[in-house]
């Protein structure tokens, strides 16, 4: 049985506290907090995936209007106990160099584009966090044959739960949280031929 490293070890009986991220050099890249515990993201990350984040952030901040900013993998500190790093948000909070995270009332829309490893976690327990954050939109990026297809939500402020928007194949058009138009088809390259 191998030993954990002294940094895994949480400073605390209660286990780790959503400031505590920002005094773990050591742990991996994309290290997230939920419900008290750390979470590592530990598998390769596939082409699809990589390829589709760097699109989206890039089109979206093509996109997003003044006031608006897009941020990929930055965490959202919910609350003292969870900060999830999703792939991308669209915040209203002014570019700061030293940032580390972001309030939920600055977050505007949270974009997951789900993994093997996240798919439970994205499409369930961040669905609900996010929510219960108050955190506008969410968008859920499933991957359908090596195309991207987006399910959109939006909360529902007398229930504070997501509600479905849509799910959007080949084109995304939104009105909300700015107006948007996504030509799905070209956040991917094509699927090379086989011979």
């Amino acid at each position: 049985m191998t030993a954990l490293p002294d940094w895994m070890r949480p400073p605390r009986a209660e286990g780790w506290f959503a400031e505590d991220l920002d005094r773990l050099p050591e742990a991996p890249r994309h290290t997230e907090l939920i419900d008290g515990a750390l979470v590592f993201m530990m598998s390769p990350q596939r082409s699809w995936h990589g390829r589709l984040v760097t699109s989206l952030t890039t089109t979206l901040m093509d996109a997003t209007p003044a006031g608006l900013d897009v941020e990929r993998e930055m965490t959202i500190r919910l609350d003292e106990r969870n900060r999830p790093e999703p792939d991308l948000l669209v915040t209203t909070a002014p570019y700061d160099p030293d940032r580390t995270w972001y309030a939920p009332q600055e977050v505007q829309l949270v974009v997951e584009v789900v993994s093997p490893e996240s798919a439970h976690r994205d499409r369930t327990v961040k669905l609900r966090k996010y929510a219960e954050a108050g955190i506008p939109h969410y968008w859920c990026v499933e991957d359908e044959g090596n195309a991207p297809v987006v399910h959109v939500y939006e909360l529902d402020g007398p229930t504070g739960v997501y509600t479905p928007a849509g799910i959007f194949r080949g084109f995304l058009e939104r009105p909300v949280p700015f107006a948007i138009r996504l030509d799905l088809e070209r956040l991917t390259p094509p699927k090379s031929k086989q011979e």
